[in-house]
């Protein structure tokens, strides 16, 4: 982790943010945590996959 933001974890701790920015934070992070479970319990979908395109070498 880098020490700049263990500086601003410390910062947080102090001086917490106000309650309109918790709120944004913490629903960022559960949008996060359901993205991540859906893609976990149900895989990624075929269709989104990208197809690797050989390379061809130019002589």
């Amino acid at each position: 982790m880098n020490p700049i933001w263990l500086l601003r974890l410390t910062r947080w701790a102090r001086r917490p943010p106000g309650r309109r920015l918790q709120i944004i934070v913490g629903i960022v992070l559960v949008a996060a945590i359901v993205l991540w479970g859906i893609e976990h319990f149900f895989g990624w979908p075929e269709a989104l996959t990208p197809e690797r395109i050989p390379r061809r070498i130019m002589r």
